[in-house]
């Protein structure tokens, strides 16, 4: 059985006999909640590639602390992946920010397309953003990451085609599209670029925004997958083309 993580701000130059203390909220869900124990290993990570392995040495209400028996840093994983997920309505927005951080995606953007039901202003969008960003944190955890994602602000259709310009494939799924995803020639390093569009799909006009921008329309098959579940299937696709895979 794996062991559990617990997430903290650092563990640069952390080496094995050091003693880690974490607290706050995280700490306070492993004891009160987990009831995590003295003698208990656990893996602490900072979400950006560092990660230490221990024994719970003390608790408290709101804090344990770790005696380092291992310690070790992963290398980002290659190809970068970033999924352009359109806001969808209700709880499905978490749903796909879960799914997509559990298979391993880096970058997770929210988009604002024309068509999107769901709307982020202001509070909401404080609140909502906050939400994905639990989530896929919540998510990393639980898939044992030792890289987190980064979920990005809400993008404008305008900072999307700014993201492709910046990748080395970006691609739009589209069940409309003349490329079938299979054709697609993956690249072993650099960015990969993927947009999801809404439930009622991406407006021509995006489309064609996108196609003018070299980002390419692909269809995955025949079928049409929900908002919340096109880029799980669409990610699985490339990594099992990629050495992250192999």
């Amino acid at each position: 059985m794996s062991l559990p993580v617990h997430l903290v701000e650092s563990l640069a130059d952390v080496v094995p006999g050091a003693v880690v203390e974490v607290d706050g909220d995280e700490a306070h869900h492993a004891v009160a909640v987990r009831r995590l124990r003295v003698g208990e290993d656990v893996v602490l990570t900072d979400g950006r590639g560092r990660s230490v392995t221990g024994p719970v040495t003390a608790t408290g209400k709101r804090f344990f602390s770790v005696t380092v028996v291992e310690a070790r840093t992963g290398e980002r994983p290659v190809p970068h992946l970033t999924v352009v997920q359109a806001i969808p309505k209700g709880d499905r927005g978490e749903l796909a920010v879960e799914v997509l951080t559990e298979i391993g995606v880096d970058t997770i953007a929210p988009w604002a397309a024309s068509r999107c039901v769901a709307v982020w202003r202001g509070d909401r969008a404080t609140k909502s953003h906050a939400k994905w960003r639990a989530t896929a944190r919540e998510a990393a955890k639980q898939s044992r990451r030792s890289w987190f994602p980064d979920v990005t602000e809400m993008l404008t259709t305008a900072e999307v085609v700014a993201l492709g310009h910046q990748a080395d494939l970006a691609v739009v799924l589209h069940e409309g599209a003349q490329t079938p995803f299979a054709q697609l020639e993956v690249p072993s390093h650099g960015r990969i670029v993927v947009v999801v569009g809404p439930e009622g799909g991406v407006a021509p006009e995006e489309l064609a925004v996108f196609e003018a921008a070299g980002i390419v329309p692909v269809r995955l098959g025949s079928e049409v997958l929900r908002t919340s579940t096109a880029g799980l299937a669409a990610v699985a696709g490339l990594l099992a083309r990629t050495s992250r895979w192999s």
